[in-house]
């Protein structure tokens, strides 16, 4: 499966994107911002696609429970040398090791972009599944002007559209609460979106 063959890809060069990647001071402060914002909403989440656990960490600073899971145990094993007062799983995001109605937050940074569009509900089925009703996801991507694939460093992504985006949401249960764009030179445009769980399955 295409996230089974991204998490071998993201192994074999775990140790370069760790290095590249695998802290929070590369990172955008508007994100760092806006993920700081959602959390101070959050009690108990889930750091959903967690790499090397940098955002997991980000969240457990500003006061969540907080879990980070991954499929690539490199990350994984990292994450827990790094930050060992936090919690690490490997794990599938469409086949979480969580409880329905167990978490008032999700974080799916960049986590989702290797997904197929036709495959894309499947994990986000299951963040409905775990998420209480009301609970919000908050989902960072590429963002483009058409649902495209593209040639990313590890393994092939896809960038999406704000609004197709919203609409898978919408099909997988959620309410879009809010989206953001960021455009900064020389890169992909950023995209962001958080949205409310129905609750209803």
């Amino acid at each position: 499966m295409t996230h089974q063959r991204s998490s071998a890809a993201y192994s074999r060069r775990a140790t370069e994107y760790i290095e590249r990647l695998g802290l929070m001071d590369p990172v955008h402060p508007s994100d760092r911002e806006l993920v700081s914002t959602w959390a101070s909403g959050v009690h108990e989440a889930i750091d959903a696609g967690c790499g090397p656990g940098h955002w997991t960490n980000f969240l457990a600073e500003q006061g969540v429970i907080v879990r980070g899971v991954d499929l690539v145990p490199e990350f994984i094993a990292h994450a827990r040398n790094t930050y060992p007062a936090v919690r690490f799983t490997v794990g599938d995001l469409a086949s979480l090791d969580a409880a329905a109605d167990s978490v008032d937050g999700i974080l799916s940074w960049y986590s989702l972009i290797h997904y197929e569009p036709q495959a894309i509900q499947s994990p986000l089925r299951e963040f409905g599944r775990v998420l209480k009703p009301g609970g919000t996801l908050l989902v960072g991507f590429f963002e483009g002007p058409t649902v495209e694939k593209f040639a990313h460093a590890a393994t092939p992504a896809y960038q999406w559209p704000v609004d197709d985006l919203g609409a898978e949401l919408l099909a997988a249960g959620f309410d879009v609460l809010e989206s953001h764009v960021r455009k900064t030179p020389d890169q992909r445009p950023h995209g962001a979106i958080i949205a409310r769980c129905r609750g209803t399955r």
